[in-house]
């Protein structure tokens, strides 16, 4: 009965099947073939461009609400509090509550270091924040299922927590940009909220979240269609399949030229795995994507200097590896 009611959860509820069935009946009475490569690409597309932004909106009203509760001020009061790694371990699981993309996160970053945080603390958020929030552990649910959403999860704030305090053991304060080493010690006041008033910003960063990832949710289910439905199913599995030991690396590269955020890289993810591609490598092919995209590290370098850069990159490509060749190596019991 267990069995079947997590079945239930995870496929009617969390995948959403219903709305699958739903909109194939729609199409075939609009006379779409859905069985064909055109049909089946429009069948893919408007699945998991409703689905994904139904489950966001959902989401993102949920955690905000939560998020309201962490202000950046009451945010660096609770991390001053810790000391040592259980302060790293504090902060990743902090990051987890906050903005879902890398670049929403720096001016946080930037917040915390200014404030007089130390570096490691502020690095495990930096890391957990795009990598690891409460949305992609139910986005994950949804299309992997619980056991690699809670793996992903826990590999990411080990990530986190290992990258910020190895940062933190090489001592690299003065390779923070002095514009932010010398505001050190500021403090704002913070601001209030009422129940309603946390309604309303929880409304304000559907709408805001909801706007400002459409586009890279529209290319991303956009390639995932023409992945599923267009490219044959030997190609993905001969260069991101068990037969290519570098599919890992592969991944990780082909996603830091790209800025995307976890909701535009799942669909992509959904469709290499289900032709073949190994888990460990599209999972870290979404890691790739939302922890070291090019455009994010260029985002950064303006707060931090090149050698205190190319450290985060190195700690994180590093991270990365590891976690996709874990991950092949569990598939089989997790999926």
């Amino acid at each position: 009965m267990l069995e079947n009611l997590g079945r239930l959860i995870q496929d009617e509820i969390l995948g959403m099947r219903w709305l699958e069935r739903l909109i194939g009946q729609f199409l075939e009475v609009c006379g779409v073939d859905t069985s064909g490569r055109a049909g089946g690409s429009v069948h893919f597309f408007l699945y998991d461009t409703i689905k994904i932004t139904i489950l966001l909106g959902l989401l993102i009203l949920v955690i905000s609400c939560i998020q309201s509760y962490f202000p950046p001020e009451r945010t660096k009061r609770i991390l001053g509090r810790f000391h040592g790694i259980g302060a790293n371990c504090v902060s990743a699981l902090l990051g987890t509550v906050t903005p879902f993309c890398f670049c929403s996160s720096i001016p946080l970053f930037m917040g915390f270091t200014r404030a007089g945080l130390p570096l490691g603390l502020t690095f495990s958020f930096l890391i957990s924040s795009p990598m690891v929030d409460l949305g992609s552990l139910m986005l994950l649910m949804s299309i992997f299922g619980w056991r690699v959403a809670l793996v992903y999860v826990a590999l990411g704030l080990v990530i986190a927590v290992l990258g910020g305090t190895l940062i933190e053991r090489m001592h690299l304060e003065n390779e923070v940009e002095p514009f932010i080493r010398e505001g050190a010690g500021e403090v704002h006041s913070e601001e209030k909220m009422h129940f309603r008033d946390r309604l309303r910003f929880a409304w304000e960063q559907v709408l805001f979240t909801i706007r400002k990832t459409m586009p890279y949710i529209l290319v991303g289910v956009g390639i995932g269609a023409v992945i599923h439905n267009w490219i044959p199913e030997e190609f993905i599995t001969a260069l991101l399949g068990k037969e290519n030991p570098f599919g890992v690396v592969l991944a990780a590269l082909t996603g830091i030229p790209m800025y995307a955020d976890i909701f535009g890289t799942i669909p992509i993810a959904e469709a290499l795995l289900e032709k073949g591609a190994q888990l460990g490598v599209v999972l870290s092919f979404m890691m790739g994507v939302t922890t070291l995209s090019l455009p994010s590290v260029i985002l950064l370098r303006k707060a931090v200097r090149p050698k205190l850069l190319c450290i985060f990159v190195a700690v994180c490509t590093a991270g990365i590896l590891l976690a996709g060749y874990f991950f092949n190596a569990v598939q089989s019991y997790i999926l």
